[in-house]
């Protein structure tokens, strides 16, 4: 299994292909091989930047010769006006790395933001905000790396490390108890220690998994007071998970039934981009 580096590196590599091709005609055409200069990135827009460590990846995969001055980190929040970076070398170099990192740092930070502004509504609590599997294909590491930075938690990078058994798989499995034991002797057969979650409809299957022994329930489409029920009867035993339509207006309401997590979609799949430019030092 390739590691977070090597799928980043390997998205790069097809954003460079996909973008720069056999070559960008318009800047080779136009600016001089010798010619050097300095790129800024600017904010236009208020947020949490996010991205810089892997723009920093960017520059340094397509032209070894591009240095990098970092003036904000990342998870810094930032306003209109401020100056990110400097990035000094050969101005074909700067202009053909310009776009890929602009989308990547536009997109982290505009997740980063998003984030930010889940997790202060859940101030003063115990609960976090989680990410989700619906991210950008290929994005995946990056949108999540951006949630961390915005203060948020991950849920699973993605299908192989953790066991998530949904509605799909217990009706498939015969139940929940079968689900989990399945679960539980393919893991010892394998030598894998994953954790197992359960996404549950109903008091019945809330029992069914205590009863299981998962490590963790997703209580899939509570209301809040149903939510403050379940957790009652959960009692503290394993992880309690809200998840289902729940947005930033109700977030707050299913913080205080006492979940450990909550679990939002919006955080990735649909997030707008925090506005910047990358401009020439005059």
């Amino acid at each position: 299994m390739k590691t977070k580096d090597e799928l980043i590196d390997d998205l790069l590599t097809l954003a460079f292909a996909e973008d720069v091709g056999d070559g960008d005609h318009t800047t080779l055409s136009t600016i001089p091989a010798t010619e050097r200069g300095v790129q800024q990135l600017i904010v236009k827009e208020e947020g949490i930047l996010a991205g810089v460590e892997i723009a920093r990846k960017v520059f340094a995969k397509f032209d070894p010769e591009l240095k990098m001055t970092v003036y904000i980190e990342d998870g810094a929040h930032v306003k209109p006006g401020d100056i990110a970076f400097e990035v000094e070398g050969p101005v074909r170099s700067l202009l053909q790395t310009e776009r890929i990192m602009l989308n990547i740092m536009q997109r982290m930070s505009g997740i980063a933001t998003q984030t930010a502004r889940y997790q202060e509504k859940l101030a003063g609590l115990k609960t976090k905000v989680l990410d989700t599997r619906k991210t950008t294909p290929g994005m995946r590491m990056l949108e999540k790396e951006a949630v961390r930075i915005g203060g948020g938690s991950n849920h699973r990078i993605g299908l192989f490390d953790m066991i998530l058994i949904k509605d799909n798989h217990v009706d498939f499995a015969g139940g929940i108890t079968q689900a989990v034991n399945a679960a539980k002797e393919y893991c010892k057969e394998l030598g894998k220690n994953l954790k197992i979650e359960v996404e549950v409809r109903n008091t019945p299957e809330i029992l069914e998994a205590l009863e299981a022994g998962v490590d963790r329930i997703m209580l899939d489409n509570f209301t809040p007071e149903r939510t403050r029920e379940a957790v009652k009867l959960i009692g503290g035993r394993v992880e309690v998970e809200s998840s289902g339509g729940i947005t930033l207006d109700t977030l707050r309401d299913y913080g205080e039934c006492g979940v450990d997590f909550i679990s939002v979609g919006a955080l990735t799949h649909s997030v707008k981009g925090l506005d910047m430019s990358f401009k020439a030092k005059k």
